[in-house]
């Protein structure tokens, strides 16, 4: 959790230190007592061994005692959705 959204991050590691989720890039499109960030990201294959393909994060947040505190997400799966969602919002608000 954290007190600035600036320091909002979605890096995880595990109990190991074995970086699961590695944070690519992030925008912050709103601010405020509700924030809404969206995050590109990979998430780490065990299988591979490597950082699988990128996908991306739309999340909320709300600010209680202090902290800023996860509300929703959504997950893009992948560039094919990414590219349905960004097309339909072209349309839509051109």
């Amino acid at each position: 959790m954290a007190e600035n959204i600036d320091d909002i991050s979605i890096n995880y590691q595990d109990e190991d230190g074995t970086q699961l989720v590695k944070e690519i890039d992030k925008v912050i499109l709103s601010r405020g007592s509700w924030c809404t960030i969206i995050f590109l990201y990979q998430e780490f294959d065990r299988k591979s061994g490597e950082f699988g393909p990128e996908k991306a994060s739309i999340r909320r947040y709300k600010k209680t005692g202090g902290v800023y505190r996860q509300q929703s997400k959504f997950n893009i799966s992948g560039a094919k959705q990414g590219g349905q969602i960004s097309e339909a919002l072209s349309k839509w608000f051109s």
